[in-house]
């Protein structure tokens, strides 16, 4: 399917699943149909399973939006209280299209909960409440975090999914790779297929050096990124100046909080560190994911100020995390909300492309880790392979057989599209439209 043909789909107001490999414009399209309904002013909840999605969307967190926060349910009285929140349920109420990206990585009760709150919130039994949802992702990128011997079970495995007549979208085109090479490598992946050709294109990419200026450094494990910053860090001259994480409430939840934020506990910073911010401030002029680099440190806060590539200086000062219930802040923390980013996880990389990149997979632990590290970059060209290990390049065996599902009835779709005349989807649009705004 086209991503025009995509579109057309949506517009008319059905529930889709838009998929297909890394680069073939799944983003895109999304964006497009952002604008058009923007255009045609019907309200929408722009949302992804993680920061960095969401904020690449201008977006929220599924989880921040439908206020479900960590929770993998919600009993009645709980989401009574959502819907007691006058903010809140008219937050979720004004919404007629809820779009979520990066469906990979959600948990697939996680999907089943928003759809039981919508149902409360409209209070309308029908798949999240009557409302249109635009999902997007490609299962073959990073699986939702599962603990270690535990089954992986996807998004298309929820209950709500049956019940949501979905229609799948498929995109084919490729948009982002300029190397043939490479998009056949990527799509042996997706058929847990290498040739031994691919292995030996990828071998040839082995301690290949690239341009070290513009290079990214791609590792699977934490530990790995942190050493790496850890070093760099101290190769710069200068005062370290460090920023402590204060945690208030309850302590359990607080612990959950800091382990789930991309600030650490404690932040060491240089003047000439470089840094990811790790938090929405649109009014300050960054999101979660935007780059720079420590300028100076200011005199009268001591907070670090951060040049971006654009030139703008911002003054990043402590930002806080919390998990609350109804009025209540059950738990709290603060920091300056800044990482090391000379180094990052592939975890942190997806949806990213990158024009030059180091990439480690000599400890690839998870379905998916070797398709997203590769399918960021452009070209082989611009790959430094510093590792591969048996796991790096496998897909999970279910996908295979989803995969071929989403491609058939991708397909079917595309026939009902066509059987549509000009007039029949020009009245379906404008139909969709009127019974929105």
């Amino acid at each position: 399917m086209t991503q025009e043909e995509a579109l057309d789909i949506m517009m008319m107001g059905k529930n889709v699943f838009l998929t297909g490999p890394a680069g073939s414009g799944k983003t895109f399209v999304l964006n497009q149909y952002i604008k058009y309904l923007k255009k045609h002013k019907i309200n929408m909840a722009i949302t992804a399973s993680t920061g960095i999605a969401a904020t690449n969307m201008n977006g929220k967190t599924i989880h921040s939006w439908a206020h479900i926060g960590i929770k993998n349910d919600m009993t009645e009285a709980e989401i009574n209280r959502i819907f007691a929140r006058t903010d809140y349920r008219m937050q979720m109420m004004s919404a007629r299209v809820l779009i979520i990206d990066e469906i990979s990585m959600l948990h697939h009760y996680r999907l089943d909960l928003v759809d039981k709150i919508l149902r409360r919130i409209h209070d309308n039994d029908l798949p999240f409440g009557g409302i249109q949802v635009i999902l997007c992702g490609d299962l073959f990128q990073l699986p939702p975090i599962t603990p270690y011997g535990q089954e992986i079970i996807y998004i298309n495995e929820s209950s709500v999914w049956k019940d949501m007549d979905i229609h799948i979208c498929y995109l084919t085109e490729q948009f982002r790779q300029e190397d043939d090479s490479l998009i056949s490598i990527l799509n042996e992946i997706r058929l847990n297929e290498i040739s031994t050709k691919s292995m030996e294109l990828l071998s040839s990419r082995f301690n290949k050096s690239t341009d070290q200026k513009n290079i990214t450094k791609l590792y699977t494990h934490n530990a790995d990124v942190d050493s790496i910053n850890k070093t760099e860090l101290s190769k710069l001259p200068g005062k370290i100046h460090k920023f402590t994480m204060f945690t208030k409430g309850d302590q359990f939840l607080a612990k959950n909080l800091s382990d789930n934020c991309l600030a650490p506990a404690e932040l060491e910073l240089k003047v000439g560190a470089t840094v990811m911010f790790v938090q929405n401030n649109y009014k300050q002029g960054y999101v979660n994911g935007t780059i720079g680099t420590v300028h100076k440190f200011d005199s009268e806060t001591t907070f670090p100020i951060i040049k971006l590539k654009n030139g703008k200086n911002i003054l990043a000062a402590p930002g806080s995390w919390r998990i609350e219930e109804g009025e209540s802040v059950l738990a709290e923390i603060t920091q300056v909300p800044l990482r090391l980013a000379w180094a990052i996880t592939v975890h942190k990389s997806q949806g990213m492309t990158l024009d030059n990149a180091e990439i480690d997979l000599s400890k690839s632990f998870s379905s998916g880790m070797g398709y997203v590290a590769l399918s960021r970059i452009k070209s082989l060209d611009t790959l430094n392979l510093i590792g591969l290990n048996n796991n790096a390049l496998k897909v999970n065996d279910k996908i295979i057989e989803f995969d071929k599902s989403f491609r058939d009835q991708s397909k079917k779709n595309l026939d009902l599209l066509r059987a549509h005349g000009h007039f029949e989807l020009r009245k379906l649009k404008k139909q969709f439209i009127s019974d929105n705004i």
